[in-house]
């Protein structure tokens, strides 16, 4: 021995190692995803994502937690949906014949009111005026009325124009009921030929528009002011202007 002191070895770190510290994430992962499950079957309407992200444990992604959840339900009864930015159980699409006789009877919508339907999808936010210009032909009050009650239009604010005029989107119920996560889910133009909606030859220039559904209002928008009667109110005084016989031309569509 030449009578040098072994230099001692340095201290281990105390933290997890890598094995360890999956194992700790992977448990933090579970109890996230059963706080949101937990939440959302709690819930008596759609979630906001936010809302859950604010209840998650420090360092887990909603996004995550609930695309794991939604994986998990994917092949079970029901399933974990998501409309724009809000997620929500319901019954697995191919089970929906077993709630039948609790099925309320949807009204079938006349060719107007889907042609109607169709515009403000795309359009929107869009006039009862931009509608007549893109159909052909007026709509009367009606039409815009069923596709109200159906819960599928909304009406989204006025127009920075002379007499500003009402303007309408859709809404979630619309996405929940075609199956639709968001409206940019529409098909588009090469979608629609595929499906031979398109026969023949395009007009040069033809085109679907991309839609767009944003809560927010557009720069050409002011708020909705005056309560729901004011506002039907303002959409019969147009319809009247247009045609004063309070018939409609919707038997020309």
């Amino acid at each position: 021995m030449d009578g040098t002191a072994a230099m001692p070895e340095p201290a281990r770190l105390s933290f997890p190692d890598e094995v360890e510290a999956e194992s700790l994430r992977s448990g933090q992962l579970a109890e996230a995803i059963r706080i949101a499950e937990a939440l959302l079957f709690a819930a008596s309407e759609p979630l906001e994502e936010s809302e859950i992200a604010r209840r998650m444990p420090d360092g887990i992604k909603a996004a995550e937690v609930l695309q794991g959840l939604r994986a998990h339900y994917e092949h079970r009864g029901i399933n974990l949906v998501r409309v724009n930015k809000r997620w929500m159980f319901r019954t697995a699409a191919d089970l929906g014949w077993l709630l039948s006789r609790e099925a309320t009877e949807q009204k079938k919508l006349s060719r107007a009111a889907l042609e109607t339907l169709a515009i403000i999808a795309y359009h929107q936010p869009v006039t009862r005026a931009e509608i007549e210009d893109v159909r052909g032909v007026a709509i009367s009050k009606g039409t815009l009325d069923v596709l109200m009650e159906t819960g599928w239009v909304r009406l989204r604010g006025r127009r920075k124009a002379p007499g500003r005029p009402v303007t309408y989107g859709t809404t979630d119920t619309f996405l929940l009921h075609f199956g639709l996560e968001a409206i940019g889910d529409l098909p588009g133009l090469d979608e629609l030929k595929s499906a031979g909606l398109f026969d023949g030859r395009l007009p040069k220039g033809f085109g679907v528009p991309t839609p767009k559904d944003d809560a927010a209002l557009s720069d050409d928008e002011d708020p909705l002011d005056g309560d729901e009667t004011d506002l039907f109110e303002d959409f019969a005084a147009e319809a009247a202007v247009d045609d004063p016989s309070g018939e409609g031309n919707e038997r020309a569509a």
